[in-house]
């Protein structure tokens, strides 16, 4: 458990453009690319709350892959005394990146803001594998839900998609 923190929907991408590298997000019955953000998990510090998670341990080239792969967010040392269950460190975690939260935010405003159905599905599997189901269950979802296909763009091809 991480004290002094919550779980939320806080970080956004804007699937309206193609990284080359990265991927986008798309409608499984048009094969189009629509224009919304699509929200993932981030964790806030709030003092009156604490996150059930998992320690998991990485080697330093598993680590710097989470750097590049976790694009939207920024690695962060943990206070040891802060986890449950810590032994040895360093300790670490991932939080929204400023850009990150600034495009869920437009997202928000814009009320293109969605949380992709099989992005959900795969956080819900691996909480109910760690037992934790109901730890997740208690983060509120207040952005609508709906079908999309991810696509993994190539970091050297063709990113287009027709856009709807």
């Amino acid at each position: 458990m991480l004290r002094g923190a919550r779980r939320t929907w806080g970080v956004a991408m804007d699937n309206r453009v193609a990284i080359p590298g990265y991927k986008r997000w798309l409608d499984p019955t048009t094969g189009a690319a629509p224009p919304v953000h699509v929200a993932f998990l981030d964790v806030e510090e709030d003092p009156a709350h604490d996150v059930q998670g998992a320690i998991v341990e990485v080697d330093v080239p598993t680590l710097f892959a989470l750097d590049a792969r976790e694009r939207n967010y920024t690695r962060v040392d943990l206070d040891p005394a802060r986890v449950d269950g810590a032994q040895g460190g360093p300790l670490v975690t991932y939080v929204g990146s400023p850009d990150g939260r600034a495009r869920l935010a437009e997202g928000r405003a814009a009320g293109t803001a969605v949380v992709a159905r099989a992005y959900l599905d795969l956080v819900l599997e691996r909480f109910a594998a760690l037992g934790l189901l109901d730890a997740f269950d208690a983060t509120p979802l207040d952005l609508p839900v709906i079908d999309l296909v991810r696509v993994d763009l190539p970091a050297d091809g063709p990113t287009t998609f027709r856009d709807g």
